[in-house]
């Protein structure tokens, strides 16, 4: 096996040729982080392309030293016993560009629990997280992963709720392959169902757009999200790169939706889908006008437009592991678990150490930082 870096063209065929990759995985996501360097990595079985990644390059203060970074990559085959034959010789070239360490995150499940299992398991006071549940199913493939990682000395990156440095561990997903609209809507419980037909009864009207137009409104509406729900708000000019960057590489890549009640915006999202895998990436919702559902409307035109393009899943993304019920982050996960899909658990970010004391140092900094 040889590692070598490939045009962003071949990239991106690579990535088009595949039933799902991560949308961080692309080449347009190299532009969105512009604040880091980037390469495109191609895997050759002799002349054949057979893996690829993105990898991000963060520089060290004063030093040309970097933290390589693959975010739910690289694009290889997982479902090998012979990881080794994967991996080293893409740590020799990473290290070859100076890189100290190396963080990755294999996108492949370990475990998985069904919404009605999350359900009871919030309303049980003798569960606290996900982990304390049997699982409804494990993935072997997953398993073997880690086990191989773990053989190989690389490292697994923890953080508070499953949130590392990087992307989240636990996810929550619908599946969509083999399922009409009307199966997934069965599948909802009884609040969601209500809250669609309320948005439709009031007339909230949903719209999707690709173009920049309406990126600035959803801006606003992003801000006013933050102030109440307390976070820290990405500038408008992320969004801007963002939107350009992944619209280019390809006209469905990336969409803007809004629901409007009246003229009044009351909730916005943007969803991303490469191949069969989509995501709702981002959301803001109004706090007045809540009673009209909007946040509802807008996610059930997602999953619609998501099953109509044949997705195999429609993706929300991250939840922590909690299921304390007076955790602040539970109420995020009781809304998801309303779509009836399950929550998901993927292997987690994964590091290498290349120069030990270098990769020390950035560990205790970043230890420090939060």
């Amino acid at each position: 096996m040889l590692v070598r870096p490939i045009s962003e063209d071949d990239h991106l065929a690579f990535v088009a040729a595949r039933r799902s990759a991560s949308f961080l995985q692309t080449p347009a996501w190299g532009a969105v982080k512009s604040e880091w360097r980037r390469e495109s990595l191609g895997w050759f079985d002799g002349d054949a392309l057979v893996g690829a990644a993105l990898v991000l390059y963060r520089q060290l203060p004063k030093v040309k030293r970097y933290l390589a970074y693959l975010p739910e990559g690289p694009l290889v085959d997982w479902t090998t016993d012979d990881l080794a034959g994967w991996l080293a010789p893409m740590t020799d070239h990473l290290r070859g560009q100076g890189a100290f360490g190396v963080r990755m995150g294999p996108p492949v499940v370990t475990r998985a629990w069904t919404a009605a299992q999350v359900k009871a398991g919030i309303a049980d006071d003798t569960v606290r997280r996900l982990g304390d549940l049997p699982p409804d199913r494990r993935d072997p493939v997953g398993a073997r992963v880690c086990a191989q990682l773990r053989e190989l000395g690389w490292r697994r990156q923890s953080g508070e709720g499953g949130f590392a440095a990087g992307q989240p561990q636990y996810v929550f997903q619908v599946p969509l392959a083999g399922r009409t609209e009307d199966d997934v809507l069965k599948g909802m419980n009884q609040l969601w169902r209500r809250n669609i037909k309320k948005a439709d009864k009031a007339g909230v009207e949903v719209t999707s757009s690709t173009g920049a137009e309406e990126l600035e409104a959803f801006h606003d509406l992003y801000v006013h999200t933050a102030e109440r729900d307390h976070f820290t708000p990405r500038p408008l000019s992320y969004f801007t790169t963002m939107l350009g960057a992944l619209g280019d590489e390809s006209p469905d890549r990336i969409r803007l939706w809004s629901a409007r009640h009246e003229g009044d915006l009351v909730a916005a999202t943007i969803a991303i889908r490469v191949g069969a895998h989509a995501w709702y990436s981002y959301g803001a919702s109004s706090t007045e006008k809540r009673e009209v559902r909007g946040s509802n409307a807008v996610q059930w035109a997602m999953i619609r437009d998501a099953i109509a393009a044949g997705a195999d899943v429609y993706d929300l993304r991250g939840i922590t592991d909690t299921l304390d019920a007076d955790d602040p982050h539970v109420g995020l996960i009781q809304f998801k678990v309303g779509t009836g899909g399950e929550a998901v658990e993927y292997a987690g970010e994964w590091d290498l150490p290349l120069n030990r004391p270098l990769y020390k140092a950035f560990d205790t900094y970043m230890r420090r930082r939060g």
